[in-house]
């Protein structure tokens, strides 16, 4: 069975918004074995800035990507490495609708009916699955490789490429049987109850409230990372 672990990067969280994709990266599996078979492609997304809430998450700047392909340019080659094959992704409905938006803009330009990519390829939501087989803790990335004991410590930022070679090394994980006992994100691997912490008594401390202006930029920032992860925020 061929499958493609996948993800995007973009210039934001809508596509209705006119937000575009900038990074597209997969990895190959076959028979469940990763065979070192990559695509992986920066777009140039022509007049759409990027925001900076997702630029606090990606760090891809539109001076980085003035010289980079289209999306039409590279769309002939990522359907030839996808195609008739199941894709992995982490928050599917997000990638996949700015693929599909994607191939809508592409349709127009060209003036030619293309398929949708969920009808060129199967789809494998692996957050839906983290759920489904962890419910009721958290199940963004970086919660699944502490879960399976992953190393992703070269993640200082998202990256398509990256993150794809680490969702293909926690899916494996996932469904390859049980990793721990651990019922808890924070649980230790024996037996003892947790230590209860007492909080030193402090004098009080001077509030001071955020501008309007540094709080939208807050959620923005907080927006990119559930997005990202597919966990509330209010996590």
């Amino acid at each position: 069975m061929r499958q493609i672990v996948l993800d995007t990067e973009t210039t934001g969280l809508e596509p209705s918004h006119g937000h575009r994709i900038i990074e597209i990266g997969c990895v190959e599996l076959i028979d469940r074995k990763l065979t070192g078979n990559t695509f992986h492609k920066y777009i140039n997304p022509e007049n759409k800035q990027v925001d900076q809430g997702a630029l606090e998450v990606h760090g891809i700047t539109n001076e980085f990507l003035s010289d980079k392909p289209f999306f039409g340019d590279i769309f002939d080659e990522f359907l030839e490495f996808v195609k008739d094959s199941q894709l992995i992704i982490h928050n599917a409905p997000f990638d996949v609708g700015f693929i599909n938006h994607e191939i809508v803009l592409l349709e127009k330009k060209i003036g030619q009916s293309i398929d949708p990519v969920d009808v060129s390829c199967s789809i494998l939501d692996s957050l839906k699955l983290a759920r489904d087989n962890h419910p009721g803790l958290k199940n963004n990335l970086d919660a699944l490789c502490r879960r399976y004991f992953i190393d992703n410590s070269n993640r200082q930022l998202h990256g398509a490429l990256l993150d794809s070679e680490i969702l293909a090394d926690v899916y494996l994980a996932m469904t390859g049987g049980q990793i721990t006992l651990t019922l808890d994100e924070n649980a230790s691997t024996g037996g003892a109850e947790p230590i209860k912490k007492i909080a030193p008594t402090r004098s009080a401390l001077k509030i001071l409230m955020p501008s309007d202006e540094e709080v939208s930029s807050h959620q923005e920032y907080l927006a990119m990372l559930e997005k990202k992860s597919g966990v509330s925020s209010s996590w």
